[in-house]
């Protein structure tokens, strides 16, 4: 679904590359980060580091964790 108009999408990408790449780096790392810690509080309590690091793995990517 895409409800936003096509001019808007063009203004936030215009000032989205009118950021240096560095900047528009750490942003994808800034939003990976947040996804990251929404997935973790939603998985059960009180898994093992290693149960945790596959879930997480699971939920993000889609597949079987292959560790």
């Amino acid at each position: 679904m895409n409800d936003t108009s096509p001019e808007i999408a063009e203004l936030v990408r215009q000032k989205l590359m009118a950021r240096s790449g560095s900047e528009r780096f750490v942003m994808g790392t800034r939003m990976f980060d947040a996804a990251r810690t929404v997935v973790v509080a939603a998985l059960p309590a009180g898994l093992t580091p290693d149960e945790l690091k596959r879930q997480l793995f699971q939920r993000v990517y889609g597949l079987v964790a292959p560790f």
